[in-house]
């Protein structure tokens, strides 16, 4: 029996994609690969909504976070994180390993940052140069506002960084519009890719940062990506596969329109949420994201557990949320009758472990 695969990363990989995985390999210092390069170069800014560069790392979403880190800050400086999940939290974690000193806007599991609150902490902490926000929350479904904290980082004069791994390709991404001086995304989400590929736009305001950086670095250093981009190549091997794949998914988007992509994930959500209240259940966000839905579950544990049985892999809750919620993913090539039978398992699940208990 195929598994169905409905978890915020990895998601479903398209026959097309698949189709280019397989393909014999071919060697990256080639002007056929530069080429490919070349076309990924310019079609991943029309993605991020930015006329930046978007470097291509190889490595996982957390590898393009920590680039972000050791670039744009040095020891000793500080940096507001805004909390809130598992993933906002990693920001925290990051500082803490460069030995960066991380001033944290709490914010409670399920709700979306008070912009208010983070006005009045930089008025507090004028020395931290750097916000390190989220846009969508993988562990707890909450998109948070990020075009309100672009205004904010613009009006005081602070870098604004976005961890978009789970929303870029799902949620409404406007970097430039919105004033967001770097966007963090990955290749195992919207993007319908295997994980191994992680992205960094980075705009001018922020390279002033990185070349005044004094963290350690190497395989991360954007400097040596910046310069090998000028030559529609990487400073390390790519992961070749990958990247010829990747060209293909952003034909793909670009034919589609990214605005319809939101619109097409937005109808996906919208059909979860109606399915989940048909059930009993509430959303756990207060304010949802388009990628993923977080539903307030009893038994949630056993109940992704009889999910899972009958062949839909959902993801359960995390940390704190652990047997609270699950998760279920609706972007990339997640379809509507991928959904369907996802919202199917659910009620069959929760029967399954109602009726237990009561046994």
């Amino acid at each position: 029996m195929s598994e169905i695969l409905l978890t915020p990363g990895p998601t479903p990989l398209p026959d097309y994609v698949r189709e280019a995985l397989a393909r014999p390999i071919i060697h990256h210092r080639t002007d056929a690969y530069r080429a490919i390069f070349r076309r990924v170069a310019v079609g991943l800014p029309r993605l991020f909504h930015t006329a930046a560069p978007v470097f291509t790392l190889t490595g996982s979403g957390t590898a393009a976070m920590e680039a972000a880190v050791v670039n744009l800050l040095s020891p000793g400086e500080e940096a507001i994180v805004l909390l809130g999940g598992k993933f906002a939290e990693r920001w925290q974690h990051l500082c803490e390993a460069y030995h960066i000193r991380a001033v944290t806007v709490p914010v409670a599991y399920g709700e979306a940052v008070d912009p208010a609150q983070v006005e009045e902490t930089l008025t507090r902490y004028p020395a931290a140069k750097v916000i390190l926000a989220t846009l969508t929350e993988t562990s707890t479904g909450v998109v948070h506002d990020l075009e309100a904290l672009g205004r904010i980082a613009r009006a005081q004069d602070r870098i604004l960084v976005a961890d978009a791994i789970s929303g870029l390709g799902a949620d409404a991404c406007r970097t430039d519009a919105w004033g967001v001086d770097v966007v963090v995304a990955a290749s195992q989400k919207g993007l319908m890719l295997p994980p191994g590929l992680g992205f960094l736009s980075v705009n001018e305001r922020a390279w002033k940062c990185v070349e005044r950086s004094r963290s350690p670095r190497y395989y991360n250093d954007l400097r040596l990506y910046r310069e090998a981009a000028a030559g529609d190549d990487a400073p390390f091997t790519s992961a070749i596969p990958l990247v010829i794949a990747l060209d293909l998914v952003l034909a793909k988007l670009n034919e589609e329109g990214i605005e319809q992509v939101w619109q097409r994930t937005a109808t996906l959500a919208a059909s979860v949420r109606a399915g989940a209240a048909r059930l009993g259940l509430s959303v756990f966000a207060r304010r949802p994201s388009n990628a993923l839905t977080a539903i307030a579950v009893p038994e949630a544990k056993r109940v992704v557990e009889a999910m899972h049985a009958q062949g839909v892999r959902v993801a359960a809750g995390q940390g704190e949320m652990a047997g609270k919620i699950l998760r279920i993913a609706h972007m990339g090539h997640i379809t509507d009758s991928d959904v369907q039978a996802g919202l199917k398992a659910l009620g069959q699940a929760l029967a399954q472990v109602t009726t237990g208990a009561q046994a």
